[in-house]
């Protein structure tokens, strides 16, 4: 009879350990190929994204061979620090022209429609030491992306460190969900 006791504990450790074992790994693969939180350190994409507040981005869209498409609020490594995340909205994307004139964003030759921004004024920063992009209209380069912070007055994106490879984008900003009375979609 103590035989099989112990035989059944032992069983019964090996589904407690083989359980945890595969929580691990699924874990490990949702967040490497499905989807990954974010917490927003800085004010740079206010008032659409608070200081503090977490998101899900999914990953599948752009795996899959999606690419991030204008309006597109998405995550990427910066092209500043490779060790750093960035949250930006896409502007424009390959072949496209950028042109900011009074304030204002011209894709193509059209103002675009900009209401995230409530107002704040868009201007060029190649006054800033190590501006990547001195002149505008700006064509975008092919596997690139043009991006914003909504925060337009207070935000470091593409106007400062260029346009951002497509391979860089980890993944496409779908909800935030933490703190509760700011989840919302995006």
């Amino acid at each position: 009879m103590t035989m099989s006791s112990g035989h059944s504990k032992a069983v019964e450790l090996f589904q407690y350990v083989a359980i945890v074992v595969v929580a691990v790994l699924l874990a490990f693969f949702i967040r490497t190929f499905v989807a990954e939180v974010y917490e927003v350190p800085t004010g740079s994409m206010l008032n659409t994204i608070q200081l503090g507040d977490r998101l899900v981005g999914e990953k599948l869209t752009y795996r899959f061979g999606g690419t991030p498409q204008a309006g597109d609020v998405i995550t990427f490594t910066s092209p500043l620090n490779s060790d750093t995340l960035l949250v930006k909205r896409v502007i424009a994307t390959a072949g496209q022209t950028v042109d900011l004139r009074d304030g204002a964003v011209y894709i193509d030759g059209q103002l675009l429609d900009e209401p995230y921004t409530e107002g704040k004024p868009t201007y060029s920063l190649a006054d800033r030491n190590g501006a990547v992009i001195q002149d505008y209209p700006y064509t975008v380069p092919e596997g690139h992306i043009f991006v914003m912070g909504d925060n337009r007055t207070n935000s470091l994106d593409s106007r400062y460190f260029g346009p951002v490879a497509i391979s860089t984008v980890t993944s496409k900003a779908m909800f935030i969900f933490w703190p509760f009375d700011h989840a919302r979609g995006l």
